[in-house]
């Protein structure tokens, strides 16, 4: 189905038959994907005594009990309320669901032990485009970043320039395949986290950071439509699930 959307002064065609789900699903198996030193979520059937929920067990119904962290565990979106002492809840920050966005593809640079992501290959990748939120691809593109171990292992992250660029430029949505924009050992100065809420000065309550997304190499580089869900959790950060829809004109 292709429709036609007016986005700000701006008509959009769109086929809405062709949803582009960049989100990783969380799975109580070794495979799935984790961060921050913990383990594997839990998906099991509650059980009392005797009774398991679980129809292959004899019950009427499953009735799983799903425990996992939603920041190590796959696709989430956070609010400030992930650095602040003060209780934000992305779920009463985030008002809006739909932004025009750009995915854009970074192979990260070497300076020292680390690999990072600059402000000059956003500048080159963004240019003068005006997006709501920006959609970042990280090389190596690889499926294995669906079932990747990330604990312990320095993944690739935003310099504090680039968050502050993408802040200055007015992205408000940013959405990357990493488990963090920031450093994952340091010493908890989350530079970047900062920098893109602007909490040195007004802080800004309604732009998210969305991390652990997974984009396949045949969704292009270019302007989407961009649909951020997240399940309505009263804390900092929740699963999210962003589609996107190719913009067609």
């Amino acid at each position: 189905m292709i429709a036609t959307i007016q986005y700000g002064s701006k008509k959009l065609k769109i086929n809405l038959s062709k949803p582009l789900d960049i989100s990783i699903p969380l799975r109580g198996t070794k495979d799935n994907v984790t961060a921050w030193y913990l383990d594997v979520p839990k998906i099991e059937p509650v059980s009392d005594n005797e009774w398991v929920a679980s129809v292959k067990d004899g019950a009427c119904v499953n009735f799983n009990t799903i425990t996992f962290n939603p920041h190590a565990h796959g696709t989430h979106t956070e609010c400030v309320g992930h650095i602040t002492e003060k209780l934000h809840s992305i779920n009463k920050n985030l008002k809006q669901f739909f932004f025009l966005a750009e995915v854009i593809t970074v192979a990260p640079e070497k300076l020292k032990d680390d690999f990072v992501i600059s402000k000059k290959q956003l500048q080159f990748n963004l240019g003068n485009k005006k997006r709501d939120a920006v959609v970042i691809r990280t090389l190596p593109n690889t499926k294995e970043k669906l079932v990747a171990q990330y604990s312990h292992t320095n993944p690739p992250y935003l310099l504090q320039e680039a968050a502050s660029y993408l802040r200055d430029k007015g992205i408000k949505h940013l959405l990357i395949d990493l488990p963090s924009i920031d450093k994952e050992k340091d010493e908890c100065f989350l530079l970047a986290h900062n920098a893109f809420w602007n909490t040195k000065g007004v802080t800004r309550l309604d732009a998210t950071i969305t991390e652990l997304i997974f984009v396949p190499n045949n969704v292009e580089d270019g302007t989407y439509l961009l649909n951020l869900q997240i399940a309505p959790f009263e804390n900092d950060a929740a699963p999210s699930k962003p589609i996107l829809y190719k913009v067609e004109n």
